[in-house]
C-alpha cells in the first residue's frame, strides 16, 4: 500500500498563502451616510468565504464610539464621532444635508493614527457651538459661510475651526441663518422662507443674523418683518434687537418709521384734536363709542399712552365756550318754535332740540374731562355768569331748558364730593345762578334721566350747599323750603343736609355760646 510523504515546510507556506485572499480596498466615507473605514473593511471580511485570522490590535487604538446626528428632518444615520471628521476621504453632500445637528463630545478619544496615504487633506469643517443649548451645527463649506459672515470672517482666519454662540438662541432659528448663507442671493426664496416660519421664527432669524454679523439676512428679515403686522410681545422684542444693535441703524430706518415719528408730536394736542372732532360729529352711536375711546386713552391707568398726559387747558376751555354759543343760538331759536306752556315732550320734532341735546351732551363730556384732571374751575365760574343762557331759561319750555339743569348737576355731583375746589365767592354764585332752575327742572330730570344718577344728585347739592356760610346756607334752605312743600318729589330732597344746617347754626352754636358765656 503506497505511503504519502510530508510536504516541505516551504510548499506548505505557500498553500497558506494561496487561501488567503487579499484584503479588500478601502472604501470612501461620505459625510451622508458613510461609515468608518475600519468598520467597512471589517464588515467586508466577514463575507469573505475564507475566514481571515484575527489580528491583534495596537494597544493604543481603541474602536471609535458611534454617535447620531440630525442630517436634516426625517433622517437619522450613524457616522463616526466628530473628532474623526477630518480625517475621512471627501465627498459630494446634498445642500440642505450640509448643516448638520449633533451633541457635544464628552470626552476626546485617543489621538487617531495618521490617515491613509490616499487622502490627499483633511476636510475643512466649520464647528458652530451653541453654549446655551449644548449643541453644535457643523458646516461642510467652510468658505461660503466665512464670506457671508463677518464675525466667522474675522474669528476663523485659516480654513476651519469653531466658533461659539452664546445667549439663549433657537436652534432652528440658527439652522435657517445657516442655511440661508449656502443658497443663492435670491431675496424671493428668502421672503418665503421667512414666511412659512412666521413672524416669531423671523425675529429669532434676525436675532442670530445680527450675532453672526450676517447682513444679507438681517436686511431679508428687516424687510419681511417691516410687511407684517406683529402682536405687542413681539414689538418689545423688536425694540429691544433694534436698540442693542445700533451698527445697523441705516437698515432698521424702514422698521423705526413703524416705532417711532420721525417727527414726534405732543400726544395732547392730538387729543384736543379728538376731542373736537367729537364735539362736530353727526353720528350719534360713533360719538359715543368715540368718547369712550377718548376716555380709556386719558385714563390714569390707560396702556394707550404712558408719558405727557397734561392736556393744554386752555383749548379744551376754547371748545368747550364753542358748545355754549352754539347752545345759545339754538335756545333762541327753539324758544319761537316751543312756547313756554308746551310741556308735552311727543309733540316736539326733530331741528334744534336735538342740537340742544347733542350740546348738552358734549358740554358734560368736556367738564367731566376737565373736572377728572382738576382743571373744572373755571368752567363753574364760567356757567355761573352764562347769563344769556340764564335768561332764556324761563322763557323756553320746560322739555328744553331742564337740558341746561343737565350741566349745572354735574357742577353740583362734583362740588359736593370735593373734586371741585371754588372759592366761596364763585361757590355762592353759581348756587344764586342755578340753584333755583334747578328747584324747577329735578322732576323733569328725574322722569328723563338720560343716565343722570339723580340720587347723587340730591346728596351733591346738599353737600356742596353746606359747604357755604351759614347765613348763605339759611337762604338757600328757606328757598328749597319753601319750593319742597309746594313741589313734593319734583324737587330734591335736601332734608338730610337741612338737618345738619339747623345743628351747626341753632344747637351746637347755643352750646358753644352759653359755654363760653
Amino acid at each position: 500500500m503506497p505511503t504519502t510523504t510530508g510536504a516541505s515546510p516551504a510548499a506548505t507556506a505557500h498553500r497558506r498563502r494561496s487561501r488567503r485572499k487579499a484584503p479588500p480596498p478601502r472604501q470612501p466615507w461620505c459625510c451622508s451616510f458613510g461609515l468608518d473605514p475600519s468598520t467597512a473593511a471589517a464588515a467586508a471580511a466577514s463575507r469573505s468565504p475564507l475566514p481571515a485570522p484575527p489580528r491583534a490590535k495596537p494597544p493604543h487604538q481603541l474602536a471609535p464610539p458611534l454617535s447620531r446626528r440630525i442630517r436634516s428632518p426625517g433622517r437619522v444615520s450613524p457616522i463616526d464621532d466628530p473628532c474623526f471628521a477630518t480625517a475621512a476621504s471627501s465627498c459630494v453632500s446634498a445642500r440642505l444635508s450640509s448643516v448638520t445637528e449633533c451633541p457635544p463630545p464628552a470626552l476626546p478619544p485617543p489621538p487617531p493614527p495618521p490617515p491613509p496615504a490616499a487622502v490627499d487633506r483633511p476636510r475643512e469643517m466649520l464647528r458652530l457651538r451653541l453654549v446655551e443649548k449644548g449643541l453644535v451645527l457643523e458646516v461642510d463649506e467652510v468658505e461660503r459661510v466665512r464670506r457671508e459672515s463677518k464675525v466667522v470672517r474675522k474669528v476663523l482666519r485659516g480654513r476651519g475651526g469653531e466658533v461659539a454662540v452664546e445667549g439663549k438662541v433657537e436652534v432652528e432659528s440658527f439652522r435657517e441663518v445657516v442655511e440661508m448663507m449656502l443658497e443663492d442671493k435670491d431675496e424671493t426664496a428668502a421672503m418665503r422662507r421667512l414666511a412659512r416660519g412666521g413672524v416669531a421664527r423671523a425675529i429669532g432669524v434676525l436675532e442670530v443674523s445680527l450675532s453672526l454679523m450676517f447682513d444679507r439676512g438681517v436686511n431679508n428679515c428687516l424687510k419681511y418683518l417691516e410687511a407684517v403686522p406683529w402682536n405687542e410681545s413681539e414689538e418689545d422684542i423688536i425694540k429691544k434687537l433694534l436698540s442693542q444693535h445700533s451698527s445697523y441703524e441705516a437698515a432698521f430706518r424702514n422698521l423705526l418709521a413703524r416705532l417711532q415719528p420721525q417727527r414726534p408730536t405732543s400726544s395732547a394736542e392730538l387729543v384736543v384734536e379728538l376731542v373736537d372732532s367729537i364735539t362736530k360729529g353727526t353720528n350719534n352711536n360713533a360719538r359715543k363709542e368715540l368718547r369712550n375711546l377718548v376716555n380709556g386713552i386719558l385714563s390714569k391707568s390707560s396702556v394707550y399712552i404712558k408719558g405727557d398726559k397734561e392736556l393744554d387747558k386752555s383749548s379744551i376751555y376754547c371748545i368747550c365756550h364753542s358748545c355754549l354759543n352754539s347752545l345759545v343760538g339754538l335756545f333762541e331759536e327753539s324758544s319761537d318754535l316751543v312756547p313756554a306752556d308746551q310741556t308735552s315732550i311727543s309733540s316736539v320734532g326733530k331741528g334744534p332740540l336735538e342740537g340742544i341735546y347733542k350740546l348738552v351732551e358734549d358740554t358734560n363730556w368736556l367738564l367731566q374731562i376737565l373736572i377728572d384732571r382738576q382743571m373744572g374751575e373755571e368752567f363753574v365760574d364760567a356757567w355761573a355768569n352764562e347769563k344769556a343762557l340764564r335768561s332764556m331759561h324761563e322763557q323756553v319750555s320746560p322739555m328744553v331748558r331742564h337740558e341746561l339743569s343737565r350741566i349745572s348737576a354735574t357742577v353740583f355731583i362734583a362740588m359736593g364730593n370735593g373734586k371741585l375746589h371754588c372759592t366761596g365767592d364763585k361757590r355762592f354764585s353759581f348756587f344764586q345762578a342755578w340753584f333755583r332752575p334747578m328747584l324747577v327742572d329735578f322732576g323733569w330730570l328725574r322722569r328723563y334721566p338720560k343716565g343722570l344718577n339723580v340720587t347723587a344728585l340730591e346728596e351733591g347739592i346738599g353737600q356742596a350747599l353746606l359747604t357755604l356760610t351759614l347765613a348763605q346756607q339759611q337762604m338757600l334752605f328757606m328757598e328749597w323750603f319753601e319750593a319742597f312743600s309746594r313741589q313734593g318729589r319734583e324737587c330734591p330732597n335736601l332734608m338730610r343736609a337741612f338737618q345738619v344746617w339747623w345743628r351747626r347754626s341753632f344747637v351746637r352754636s347755643l352750646g358753644f355760646l352759653t359755654k363760653a358765656g
